[in-house]
């Protein structure tokens, strides 16, 4: 060993009490806190080692016995297999790696060097006349192949992963590099620095919080590490303190130092004023509150379990239509957050104010708020949730804000939540008082902060799905007008062709008969369809309907058409259907096909049973008939008609309806031949009767 000064030998005494004492009691906290596992038992191993180190190293300055130094040298060797041991572990994602495997075996080698040649020492064996040159040699293998540890674990770990190992890489590498410099000098001069190595425990004591902070990031170590708020609050105010009076007197030694005769003078100005601005900062109550919510947030675990606070935020908005209404729902999942039985909740309508929209537990009131009212702006502008108690004890705070007179008359108000959608203000939500006392401090507000963004998309939501909701039942309705104002239309049509046809038989009693039939009939569907207007239905219930009764109806209903219908009913069977809207569209092809036929021409309708049971209905004419194009491309697409007064959605809604019934329909025609138009329906009765009408 290096012959050391008395000041020295001081301050490595220290050095190594502190050790022993810091170690010994960061040990004790592990052993109480350790609930089982490898790595916390090795890591304890670790601590206890460097405290036996720190304690015979200490004992050795003291009293000078070789046996004592020869104690800490094997104690300095037991503490750097421990380390060896606990990294290994960690390599071995908990389990120690093979015991053959080469990091393993390289450490083994490296200890059993070690104690070989302490024992070499202590033999008085030299090397090249120097009794510890080969313990140097030794000691500076030893903390190179820790810093090759090191770097292959950190090397393995997942990018993910290395923050909760970060501290304890950086801290062992700072304590082998340590080593790699004071031994590696040792060995270049042939003797260890004294300066150097009389800090050396003091350099082992500076890692330990590194070590601290990643036992208290890695829970699977089985070790709970816990702090005291107040004292890392303390302790880093103090260390703060600290650094910036060193800064200060650093800054007036320069100034004495090249300030000639004024030098002195100046510096103690500057320490005083220095000192009296620490004075004002440390008094500082408000500086004091953010240096402590900024150590909270940054050093310490939450005050919440986010993900149950979350999950149970969720469970509360998705029990809305149970026995909540969505915003009785929003204020009761906001209010569970802290402790609030019930509330109030407004939201934006599109006359631009704010107007109440549920409430929980809470009295009526007919407030409303207007958007671009103080409340309301404050409220879009800073984002910030009103704390009605700390409005009214520090009204400062909000100095721009003027509260609404409903407000301040608005019994057990307690907390205004902004409710944010997209940098918008979409509503707000007031709550009750707690049921037991709150202190509503930054991490109450940062959750109420995240909670009412997701309540506000949920609204936003809400009455999105609800204007949508909104606008489906007006376009079904409009769909509906327009099928109803299709089938008035063509009734109309009926009613032209009839007056048309008075004037040349009126005189003939068998069309006056038929022409009161076709107005009993068309007076009766236009009654029907009147009917379905002011009920908001467009058909009555899905029930068996007989094809050939139906189409009786439909012929029936236009005798008084010309050309006559010619029916033949070759099979009947019932389709499951909506009556009405089946023979409306049924009676859509078979007026298709007279608007398309001379007087003279022929328009023909069969009904049959196909081989599987199906209902077929043929509708035949000799009109003009159509192109294939016209037909694939126009014929069932809505709003398009060759006709001068069509609409253009009756073959449209033929179609539609056809399918729905899981049906099918084929039109064959060619211009100046006619058309065809079949019908396939899945029938529900494959039992029929056989008639033919001419």
């Amino acid at each position: 060993m290096t012959e050391l000064g008395f000041d020295l030998v001081q301050l490595a005494r220290i050095g190594y009490i502190l050790v022993a004492a810091l170690y010994a009691l960061f040990a004790i906290y592990l052993l109480i806190a350790w609930k089982g596992g490898k790595p916390g038992a090795t890591l304890l191993l670790a601590m206890l080692a460097g405290a036996s180190w720190g304690g015979l190293s200490a004992a050795a300055l003291a009293f000078d016995g070789s046996f004592l130094m020869l104690s800490a040298a094997v104690a300095d060797v037991v503490r750097g297999a421990a380390w060896y041991l606990f990294v290994l572990i960690l390599i071995g994602g908990g389990r120690l790696v093979r015991p053959l495997s080469g990091l393993a075996v390289a450490a083994s080698l490296i200890v059993v060097l070690q104690l070989s040649a302490i024992v070499f020492a202590a033999a008085g064996w030299t090397v090249a006349g120097d009794p510890i040159r080969l313990q140097t040699m030794a000691s500076l293998l030893a903390s190179v192949f820790g810093l090759v540890l090191i770097e292959q674990f950190y090397r393995s770990l997942p990018v993910d992963a290395r923050w909760a190992f970060k501290p304890l890489a950086l801290g062992l590498v700072a304590v082998f590099g340590f080593d790699l410099y004071l031994f590696a000098e040792g060995s270049l001069f042939l003797r260890l620095d004294p300066a150097t190595w009389s800090v050396r425990g003091l350099a082992h004591v500076l890692v330990l919080p590194l070590i601290g902070m990643s036992v208290a990031r890695n829970p699977s170590w089985k070790m709970r590490i816990s702090v005291s708020r107040d004292v890392v609050f303390h302790s880093s105010a103090l260390l703060i303190s600290g650094l910036y009076l060193l800064l200060v007197a650093g800054a007036g030694y320069y100034v004495r130092y090249f300030g000639g005769d004024w030098g002195r003078a100046f510096q103690v100005a500057l320490l005083f004023a220095g000192l009296l601005s620490l004075a004002a900062v440390l008094f500082s109550a408000s500086l004091r509150a953010r240096l402590r919510v900024w150590l909270n947030k940054h050093l310490f675990p939450y005050r919440y379990d986010y993900r149950n606070q979350w999950l149970g935020f969720t469970a509360a908005l998705a029990a809305a239509g149970s026995n909540l209404s969505p915003g009785e729902s929003v204020i009761k999942a906001l209010g569970d957050l802290v402790e609030s039985p019930g509330g109030w909740l407004w939201l934006r309508e599109g006359s631009g104010r704010f107007h109440l929209q549920a409430r929980l537990n809470a009295p009526e009131t007919d407030a409303s708020e207007p958007a671009e009212g103080s409340l309301a702006g404050f409220l879009e502008r800073s984002g910030w949730i009103l704390n009605m108690e700390e409005f009214r004890a520090r009204r400062t705070l909000y100095a721009d804000l003027t509260l609404p007179e409903w407000l301040s008359r608005l019994p057990d108000a307690w907390l205004v939540v902004p409710l944010s959608s997209v940098g918008s203000l979409i509503g707000f939500v007031i709550l009750h008082p707690p049921r037991v006392a709150v202190d509503v401090n930054w991490e109450v507000l940062d959750l109420l902060k995240t909670a009412q963004q997701q309540a506000a998309s949920y609204l936003g939501q809400v009455r999105a799905s609800e204007a949508l909701l909104e606008a489906r039942k007006f376009d079904a309705f409009n769909k509906m007008s327009a099928f109803v104002v299709h089938d008035l239309k063509n009734l109309v049509a009926q009613m032209s062709l009839l007056l048309k046809n008075a004037e040349r038989h009126r005189d003939n009693p068998e069309f006056q008969k038929d022409m009161l039939d076709t107005v009993a009939h068309v007076e009766g569907r236009m009654r029907g369809l009147m009917s379905q207007l002011l009920e908001k239905t467009s058909f009555d219930q899905k029930r068996p309907v007989d094809i050939a009764e139906t189409m009786r109806r439909i012929v029936q209903g236009k005798r008084a058409l010309r050309p006559l219908v010619q029916l033949t009913v070759k099979q009947s069977t019932s389709v499951m259907a909506y009556a009405e809207r089946l023979e409306r569209i049924l009676g859509h092809i078979v007026q298709n096909a007279l608007d398309a036929t001379d007087e003279d021409g022929i328009v023909a309708v069969d009904v049959s049973v196909s081989e599987r049971g199906e209902a077929l209905i043929e509708v035949s004419d000799t009109g003009v008939g159509m192109s294939e194009v016209f037909i694939r491309e126009q014929l069932f697409k809505p709003f398009q008609s060759t006709k001068k007064s069509g609409m253009g959605i009756g073959a449209f809604e033929t179609r539609q309806y056809i399918h729905e019934l899981g049906g099918k329909i084929k039109v064959t025609s060619e211009p100046g031949q006619g058309t065809v138009v079949s019908v396939l329906l899945p029938g529900c009765d494959t039992a029929g009767s056989t008639a033919e009408i001419g």
